[in-house]
């Protein structure tokens, strides 16, 4: 947590003169500019208590241990009966020992019920299920610019934030990740992981995912949070219960974190072991074509792998490494099969 809080801050820093601005600002600004909390009409008692804390620890052996850390906390938000719990993927991913603290402070044992890769949401359920009332979940796709929402982290009331929504596009992340229309607010917030995005008639719209520092896109680019919306999980619920994982073909996942710099997709980290790693695609690496197609951003790169059939298809890639431009096949596999799974017996 010390680490974290120091990248915070770090990023942070140059944007204080800003947000000092802001804070000040917001006394006196209207509401048509700075939505209020007040302006929101919601019943506060109805939501606080389906928010919580979500605390885990990963496998001895996790490999996401070495980007994501050993131990996680963030938010998590009651959604269905016996106490299922919504909240961001990559806080449950290989994770050993997961336990929910309620709006009391009482701390319940859990354990996971789905990861989704896809669209980076996952579900916890206490071992002895608890009774809160679930929060209703919203409709994201009628969320606009402008639009007034209400961000509530594990802090509870103390720490619930005003934002407005800045921007509704894609996002893409160089972890093999793709969102169609995500949410971007601003201000950003803290604790962001799970956070809650809740809307004027105090339904659950997005999940906390990110703070960036270009939530909106014309200038000057405002710093915020993205959220994924609550759209994205209504089609996959029922499978994520059901059986851990949407239904159908997993889609292929070499294991390659690239970012776009200057108009090229630079390899910036490949996953040990991972199947780029075991074909030989290199960090520095400069990704040109995927089957013969050329690539320049993240976007491009991904559709194209995806479009190569299910996980298991061979990706063919053309790289520039060093001087030399190779001809790389990569035996692609489903993301989940990459992660170390908690033993059962």
């Amino acid at each position: 947590m010390v680490s974290q809080r120091i990248l915070i801050w770090a990023f942070l820093r140059p944007l204080r003169g800003w947000l000092f601005a802001v804070l000040l600002g917001s006394a006196a600004a209207s509401a048509a500019d700075t939505p209020r909390v007040e302006t929101l009409s919601i019943d506060e008692g109805s939501f606080f208590d389906a928010i919580v804390t979500v605390q885990t620890r990963a496998l001895p052996d996790a490999r996401s241990a070495a980007t994501l850390g050993a131990t996680r906390e963030g938010t998590g938000v009651v959604i269905g009966k016996g106490g299922l719990i919504l909240t961001i993927g990559y806080l449950i991913v290989e994770a050993d020992d997961v336990k929910i603290v309620d709006d009391e402070g009482h701390v319940h044992p859990a354990r996971v019920v789905a990861y989704d890769h896809s669209t980076g949401l996952g579900l916890v359920q206490p071992i002895a299920p608890f009774d809160i009332a679930p929060l209703k979940l919203g409709d994201s796709g009628k969320l606009a610019e402008s639009d007034p929402v209400l961000i509530v982290n594990h802090g509870g009331r103390d720490e619930a934030t005003r934002a407005v929504v800045v921007s509704r596009r894609p996002f893409t992340g160089s972890w093999e990740y793709l969102l169609d229309r995500a949410i971007f607010t601003s201000p950003p917030t803290l604790n962001w992981s799970g956070a809650a995005l809740i809307g004027t008639d105090g339904s659950l719209l997005g999940v906390g995912s990110l703070i960036v520092r270009d939530a909106s896109e014309g200038n000057p680019h405002l710093p915020g949070n993205m959220f994924v919306p609550i759209d994205a999980l209504k089609p996959i619920l029922s499978d994520l219960i059901k059986t851990g994982r949407r239904a159908g073909p997993a889609r292929p996942w070499i294991g390659v974190s690239a970012d776009e710099v200057q108009g090229r997709l630079v390899v910036d980290r490949v996953s040990p072991e991972g199947p780029a790693d075991r074909a030989g695609v290199q960090s520095g690496d400069i990704i040109l074509a995927v089957g013969g197609e050329g690539v320049r951003s993240q976007a491009e790169f991904y559709r194209k792998i995806w479009g190569r059939g299910a996980a298991g298809s061979e990706i063919p890639l053309r790289v520039l490494q060093g001087i030399d431009v190779r001809e790389i096949k990569v035996r692609s596999i489903d993301r989940m099969d990459y992660f170390r799974q908690k033993p059962t017996h």
